[in-house]
Formats: structure tokens, C-alpha cells, sequence
């Protein structure tokens, strides 16, 4: 780690206030609702290129564009370099979980209102609590186990009036969530330190490479999953509009985390699905149902109470400082 903590990638133990100052501190609240108003925007384009684009070749030039987009960027901070042997194994397994996850999501918004999708996948922090235990060796307290299982269920609220409408696929939010976890989990796991734009260039450079070789064999065996099909410049124009907004809220969540504590902005991740909600009912004519409010503040509230518990374990271990969550930005698309 260069000079800041990855937003996927565990910050230093314990942040205290006294040593965030308060410029810093609203700057970095400010840049995560900048990524919150414009992820939605990234599934919004996704979702308009569905008709003509596979979610497969949609996970393709979301993955492609934004390294395109980034490249000048880390040039310009001369962070362009090549990563060694040890970056390279953890760039391909997080660009391969990233790949995995961003085609599930995007093969769900195909036929799903964003709201929903969004709301389901919001369960992935809470899936990698119930890993930390087996995968990274920490210890998880029966609170946040009971809190995970309730986010849980609540995103199957969110799924159960879909499934009689479109069947399997409402599952596939909970699929890019239990890979985004695996993701998290991974990085996590092998103590990825690194500049976070460098990071997210290199996972999504993988990713794209990944998702480029899945095309190909789709196309080489007839996939439908993994169809390459013609698309008409309108479409190609929400493709750039996808990499684009990729490119920005990525930016915008690393500047936030560089800024202000994971504590502080975990919670305002969740002002994600009101931008979604208001995006889908402008462009889609999508209002989410009762059932579906009702799953969403059942995840929230899992959410929070999983943060609750986490910082309050930060602060048993390392004193009267902020603690926060070992991981905080939700950039799984």
C-alpha cells in the first residue's frame, strides 16, 4: 500500500477521529456519495444494452473501457508499471472472482429491476463475515452470524416475487455476491497492499482477459450464455456511458477511502440502492413492491448491525479508537 487504504482491501487496524481531520473527513464522505448517485448509472447503461449486448460481452467492455479510462490516469501518477510475480497470482484470482460476479449481476439486470438486483447483492459483505471465519481464521461472534443469516433471508424476500416472473435468474444477484465475497476474501487473505486506481486497473485488466477467453470459447462452441452478437451504435453508446460511470465511481470510492475511515463510509454505501430506486422508476418504470421494501431493510439492518459489531471489536482490540470494517467499498461491477 502506497498511501491509502484499497476500499477492498483491510484498512490499518484502528483509525482514530482525533487523527482524521474534519476537511478530510467530509471530503471523504462527499466522494462516496458521488459513488453511490453514479454506480446505479453503470447498471442503468448495462441494463439499456441488454436487448442487443449478452451479459457476457457486457462484462467484457465494462472491464475493457474502464482499464482503457485508467490507463492515462496511473501514466499521468506514473504508477504504470508491471506487477511482479506474487501481484500477478492475486490480480487473476480477484479479476477472475470480479469477472464472475459482474456477469452474474449483469445477466440479472437483464430481466430484473435494478433495485432488486442491487438490493440482493448488498448481502456480500455479510457473506464474507460467515467466510472469515473458515477461509481467513478470525473469529465471528454468534451476533453477527444471526445478522449475516437474517441478510440472508431478507434477500430472499427480495427475490420471491421474481421467481414466479423470470424463474432461476433472480438468483444470479446472490451469485455475484457470493463471488464478490470470494473476492474480498481473497484479497484479504494474501494481504494485498497496493494503490488502489493500480488495483482496480490490474483486476479489471484480468477480468477482461477473462471474460475476452469466455467469449471466445462461447463463440467457438455456440454458447447462448457466451454469444458474441452485432450491436448498433446506440448500444455501443451505453457501452462507453457503462465504462465511463465504471470509471468515475471507482475513482470516486477510492478517494473516499483514502480520505475518511471504513467505519464512517460503510454505512452510506446503502444510499446506492435509493439512486438505483430512482433510476429505475425514471428510465425503467420499476417501483420495487412491498415484499421487496421489506427484504431491503431487513439486509440494512443486517448490514448496519454487522458494522455495529465489527467496530465494536475494533475497539476491544485496539483501544479507544474508530474501528471499522475490515472491508467497505461494494465495487463488485
Amino acid at each position: 500500500m502506497v498511501a491509502a487504504a484499497d476500499p477492498t482491501t483491510a484498512p490499518p487496524p484502528a483509525t482514530p477521529m482525533a487523527a482524521v481531520p474534519a476537511p478530510g473527513l467530509m471530503a471523504g464522505v462527499g466522494f462516496m456519495l458521488v459513488f453511490a448517485a453514479i454506480a446505479p448509472l453503470l447498471d442503468m447503461f448495462a441494463k439499456l444494452a441488454a436487448p442487443e449486448a449478452t451479459a457476457a460481452q457486457t462484462a467484457f467492455a465494462r472491464f475493457a473501457l474502464q482499464t482503457v479510462f485508467l490507463a492515462p490516469v496511473l501514466a499521468l501518477r506514473g504508477r504504470l508499471r508491471l506487477p511482479d510475480r506474487a501481484e500477478w497470482a492475486i490480480h487473476a484470482g480477484r479479476g477472475a472472482m470480479l469477472a464472475a460476479a459482474t456477469t452474474c449481476f449483469f445477466t440479472a439486470i437483464a430481466v430484473m429491476p435494478l433495485a432488486d438486483a442491487l438490493a440482493i447483492v448488498f448481502v456480500s459483505p455479510l457473506i464474507l463475515t460467515l467466510l472469515a471465519g473458515p477461509m481467513l481464521g478470525e473469529t465471528v461472534g454468534w451476533r453477527r452470524r444471526l445478522a449475516c443469516l437474517a441478510g440472508l433471508g431478507g434477500a430472499m424476500l427480495v427475490a420471491q416475487p421474481g421467481f414466479s416472473e423470470v424463474g432461476w435468474v433472480v438468483t444470479a444477484p446472490l451469485g455475484t455476491a457470493v463471488f464478490f465475497a470470494l473476492y474480498l476474501a481473497l484479497t484479504r487473505r494474501h494481504g494485498a497492499r497496493s494503490d488502489p486506481v493500480t488495483m482496480q486497473f490490474w483486476s479489471g485488466l484480468v477480468g477482461g482477459l477473462a471474460m475476452a477467453a469466455a467469449l471466445g470459447l462461447g463463440f467457438a462452441t455456440g454458447s447462448e450464455t457466451f454469444a458474441v452478437r452485432a450491436f448498433g451504435v446506440e448500444t455501443g453508446l451505453y457501452l462507453v456511458g457503462m465504462g465511463a460511470c465504471a470509471t468515475v465511481a471507482h475513482l470516486a470510492i477510492a478517494a473516499a477511502f483514502q480520505r475518511a475511515p471504513a467505519g464512517v463510509l460503510a454505512p452510506l454505501q446503502y444510499l446506492e440502492i435509493v439512486t438505483a430506486v430512482t433510476v429505475g422508476w425514471l428510465v425503467f418504470d420499476d417501483l420495487p413492491g412491498p415484499m421487496t421494501w421489506a427484504g431491503v431493510a431487513v439486509i440494512v439492518g443486517a448490514g448496519l448491525v454487522v458494522v455495529h459489531r465489527e467496530r465494536a471489536a475494533a475497539r476491544r482490540a485496539y483501544g479507544p479508537a474508530l474501528g471499522a470494517p475490515r472491508d467497505g467499498g461494494l465495487t463488485r461491477r
